[in-house]
């Protein structure tokens, strides 16, 4: 079985701000199909879709009301086939969005679960009774703000919903449930999919006894949305409403649907402890490895946080993943205070590439482009709106690909799009950038194309060099090849000593080299291979 997967990098795309192609404003699979073969062209093994499900888009899509259709917004399941047939035609991997955790307060197993107590659905979904007082069943809190239950008057009960109200939590300790749910991965399995990026995937279980969750007693958040001190979900110890033992066993009956389709992958997003991303991914036959937030909820880049991040993974059996920006969180360079910095932009994409595990980059990083300014009368993320707190908006980094500088709408789509468009990323447009050799998105390709031409990269070993400075350097190792990778994240400018013994790769990182020693200005990076060791054999007679 094929380890595809395994130092692959895979490109996000945010379906409704990919390619409009039928001018509604709104992205689709029509328009991904038409862009595959620039994706392609970056280097990239594969693609991850976000939702593209029914849904009536109270958290755009991630509010699921039929597993098994694509939403009229995108499409339809014909589109959706051919958009897997030309991936595939391209050499590019297939892996879709799967929000188990919740439905839609619109799907039909919800419309008939929450009619009475005595349905053929009725625990379907997490109901409790009330309190005497009429109050919740329990103190749990929902990740958007307020408490996690809601009241229905048919059933006279609460359900649970972790996220915003319309997102009724699936009741996973009942085996219908779960048959239904692996019922749904083998349905996308025969369509041709490479994979699954599973939601929240520590949230499928609650613990049965509904007891309350103790306060917290660390700091800094898990997972995202809860990075608000302003919610009072950052000040529960979330002990009780997901991470249950129950989760586990799960995982292990839907990798082994997955695995009697070949070479299929999971990756889970999971906020948790580095003990609890290894329990979900060791052995085979849990997830093939983690999405998890280290590099996304942090707005501090150093050679200590990366080394105390990255080192952990060298001493376990289990395979990570790595990402800096994705649809839920500003975009890096913004939240690094690196806007406008090309040279920053370059070397994150560096560090991404050379670091151990599976790397996911997000439609436009490869651009450099910055958190757009959406106004709030614009906001569309429920998040912001609901609150009325426009610093909680997911917004700015969920605006249309630019994909011509000047065209309506930066060639998005012909009509207004369901967010704006900044003008300092029109000016950062594909094909602007495709016709500059020394660009962001030219850069992206080299260093895209060096990963695959050295298998230390892809595969290999992570060793920490002890530089005893402010340098981020380490050394990848693969049957025989070495290579040794330095960043710059300062703004300082520093040097390595690099001796005789290695050959600096010349990718445009800036680096210069004189008398065996390297030198980085800030934000600049090295690559360099290890040369073997000349051996000398005395002369025979």
């Amino acid at each position: 079985m094929s380890d595809w997967w395994k130092g692959a990098v895979i490109y996000q795309i945010y379906p409704r701000s990919f390619c409009d192609l039928n001018n509604d404003g709104v992205g689709d699979l029509k328009g991904i199909t038409s862009k595959l073969d620039y994706v392609a062209s970056l280097g990239v093994d594969g693609i991850w879709l976000s939702p593209i499900f029914t849904s009536p888009m109270h958290d755009h899509g991630y509010d699921v009301a039929d597993y098994r259709d694509i939403d009229p917004v995108f499409g339809t399941l014909q589109d959706f086939d051919a958009m897997v047939s030309k991936a595939h035609s391209l050499g590019l991997k297939i892996v879709i969005d799967q929000v188990y955790s919740h439905t839609s307060d619109e799907h039909a197993w919800f419309e008939e679960s929450r009619q009475s107590r005595d349905n053929p659905k009725a625990d379907w979904y997490v109901w409790a009774d009330p309190k005497p007082d009429g109050s919740a069943p329990n103190n749990w809190q929902a990740v958007f703000g307020g408490i996690s239950w809601e009241w229905e008057t048919k059933r006279q009960q609460y359900y649970l919903h972790n996220f915003v109200k319309q997102q009724p939590d699936l009741n996973f300790h009942c085996e219908a449930v779960q048959e239904a749910i692996l019922d749904t991965a083998r349905f996308w399995l025969d369509r041709g999919v490479d994979g699954f990026r599973l939601d929240v995937v520590n949230l499928y279980f609650h613990h049965k006894d509904l007891l309350d969750n103790p306060p917290s007693t660390t700091s800094g958040p898990l997972m995202l949305g809860s990075d608000n001190p302003t919610r009072p979900y950052a000040y529960q110890a979330h002990k009780y409403d997901h991470t249950q033992p129950e989760n586990i066993p799960f995982i292990e009956r839907l990798r082994a649907v997955t695995d009697s389709y070949g070479s299929r992958f999971m990756v889970g997003e999971l906020g948790a402890p580095f003990e609890t991303l290894v329990e979900y991914t060791q052995g085979q036959h849990r997830l093939h490895t983690c999405y998890s937030f280290p590099f996304l909820i942090t707005s501090e880049l150093d050679a200590e946080m990366v080394q105390r991040v990255l080192q952990p993974w060298n001493e376990v059996d289990a395979w990570p993943s790595w990402s800096f920006s994705n649809h839920d969180v500003k975009r890096a360079v913004s939240r690094y205070s690196r806007e406008g910095n090309p040279t920053f932009a370059k070397m994150l994409i560096a560090l991404l590439v050379c670091m151990r595990g599976t790397a996911f980059m997000y439609q436009g990083e490869e651009l450099g482009l910055v958190q757009a300014d959406v106004p709030f009368e614009l906001m569309q993320d429920p998040a912001a709106v609901n609150s009325k707190e426009p610093h909680r908006s997911r917004d700015g980094c969920r605006t249309p690909m630019v994909w011509t500088k000047g065209a309506p709408q930066s060639g998005f789509s012909a009509t207004t799009p369901w967010l704006p468009i900044d003008p300092r990323h029109d000016e950062v447009a594909v094909d602007q950038q495709d016709k500059d050799p020394a660009s962001i998105l030219n850069f992206t390709r080299n260093v895209l194309n060096l990963r695959k031409q050295h298998p230390a990269l892809k595969a290999g070993t992570l060793s920490f060099i002890d530089v005893r400075n402010d340098l981020i350097v380490f050394e990848r190792e693969h049957q025989g090849q070495k290579l040794l990778c330095g960043f710059n994240p300062t703004e300082a400018t520093l040097s390595y000593d690099l001796g005789d013994t290695v050959e600096l790769l010349e990718l445009g990182l800036g680096a210069r080299i004189a008398d065996g020693k390297v030198t980085l200005a800030p934000f600049e990076a090295f690559i360099a291979m290890i040369k073997p060791p000349v051996h000398c054999h005395p002369a025979t007679s």
